[in-house]
């Protein structure tokens, strides 16, 4: 029998495990069928229901909780993560309910203080109300009664059991209060990470009904030799599992589940990088000043009747888009942006740093080729390359700023950024092919005779 030797070089482990993720896209294409094959369904079980495909915002709502409860029971009943020394829980303490009552009354006067902070931007802002928003607000509006009233028995019964029932919210209630000595270092903390779920939440939730409605009540019938058809079919069905991974990612920041935001991002750079490609922010949107397709057509009415080239084309984007929406699942639980909430070391992150990054704005290029315009016009050719390339060295700016938010935040990462500079595979990928494309010396063309 064959054996192989250890590597010289092995990779930092990492602590979220390819299996969470997976379960959690096995449960989201489970609804998502039952979803689209609803009419089948009702004919072949006989069931008094409407005879149409479930592409409401209750059923997209609904696949986020197919999502998520396949991986929190893997990471609870298998990978058994609420056991971790990281989650700062010790479950053998179990203080008397008398000891934490007045902690855990400072702590939920925090909690509902920042979240009332929340709601009065909510209202603030009238983005929140109009379009895709409306949905968001509506579940967070349905949401704010129960979360207050759980908030009670769930903060009391985590503090008997905190290693430090302290923790920044705590000291944000002790702030607001003022009857007991808080950290004032620890104000900062507790607000980024609440700014983050607070923004990006609502926002996730805002784009999950469109892309899930898209993708189930389209017809995935006859398509299959239709490179356009299927490319389009693929990369929507990749960006719902972003969609809703992603958003679940966002909701599940709880301590018993290891996915406690740890930190938010302290620099005003990485709050900025992010934020500009984001609405209301958002730079490259139609009408930003990185719009990069004006005139533009797009890579199937370039290679139009290129039977070939289309299907290569194709494949091409399919796979970029699946390395995103890899990147993705691969964080199971614990997807957010702006934060540290362990490090990732598997998955597409075992050949880069930055795939999701990386894979979009390729995906960006290739499907748009945005130096090809339908006018003939040199001047928006030169105008989306230029954008296009702006928007790629935001996210350039943005891998910046979260690696020095992570590089000073924790050793681990550290010792895998560190594995990384060691074994580039993307990055020695591409000067390889950069170095097979310039012109070996010596040989220069001769004139012909």
């Amino acid at each position: 029998m064959t054996t192989h030797a250890p590597s010289a070089d092995p990779r930092p482990t990492s602590d979220v495990s390819a299996a969470t993720g997976l379960t959690g896209l096995a449960g989201l294409a489970l609804w998502v069928c039952l979803c689209h094959f609803w009419p089948e369904i009702v004919d072949l079980l006989g069931l008094d229901s409407p005879r149409e495909r479930l592409t409401g915002p209750n059923a997209a709502l609904m696949g986020l909780v197919f999502c998520a409860l396949p991986m929190v029971a893997w990471s609870v009943l298998v990978e058994k993560v609420h056991l971790r020394p990281s989650t700062g829980i010790n479950w053998q303490v179990k203080r008397p309910l008398s000891a934490v009552v007045d902690i855990s009354i400072t702590k939920l006067a925090g909690l509902w203080a920042t979240w009332a902070i929340i709601g009065f931007l909510y209202c603030l802002f009238r983005w929140y109300w109009d379009g895709p928003y409306q949905v968001a607000m509506t579940v967070l509006g349905w949401a704010a009664v129960p979360m207050f009233l759980l908030s009670v028995p769930y903060v009391l019964w985590l503090d008997r059991v905190l290693v430090e029932p302290r923790d920044p919210c705590w000291h944000f209630g002790a702030w607001l209060i003022g009857r007991e000595a808080h950290d004032p270092a620890m104000l900062p903390i507790h607000l980024r990470a609440w700014a983050v779920k607070g923004f990006f939440t609502a926002f996730m939730i805002s784009i999950v009904p469109g892309g899930f409605a898209d993708l189930v009540g389209r017809d995935w019938s006859g398509m299959w030799l239709d490179p356009v058809a299927v490319t389009n079919l693929l990369v929507l069905m990749m960006f719902v599992v972003d969609e809703q991974i992603g958003t679940v990612g966002y909701i599940l920041t709880v301590k018993p589940l290891d996915a406690q935001i740890r930190s938010a991002n302290p620099y005003l750079a990485g709050w900025v990088a992010a934020l500009m490609c984001y609405p209301p922010f958002q730079m490259m949107n139609m009408g930003g000043p990185l719009f990069y397709e004006a005139n533009t057509a797009g890579w199937a009415w370039w290679m139009e009747g290129q039977a070939v080239l289309l299907w290569a084309w194709a494949a091409l984007l399919v796979v970029l888009t699946g390395i995103y929406a890899w990147a993705t699942v691969a964080f199971g639980i614990r997807f957010s942006n702006l934060t540290y909430r362990g490090v990732l070391t598997n998955g597409p992150y075992r050949w880069t740093r930055h795939p999701a990054y990386l894979s979009k704005n390729a995906f960006w290029w290739c499907a748009t080729l945005p130096f090809l315009v339908t006018n003939g016009s040199l001047t928006d050719a030169v105008r989306n390359a230029v954008c296009l390339a702006g928007v790629s060295a935001i996210y350039f700016w943005r891998a910046r700023t979260e690696e020095k938010h992570l590089l000073a935040e924790d050793a681990k990462y550290r010792e895998y950024h560190a594995w990384m500079e060691r074994n580039p595979t993307v990055t020695r990928f591409i000067k390889r092919l950069l170095a097979g494309l310039r012109p070996q010396r010596g040989a220069v063309a001769q004139p012909a005779e």
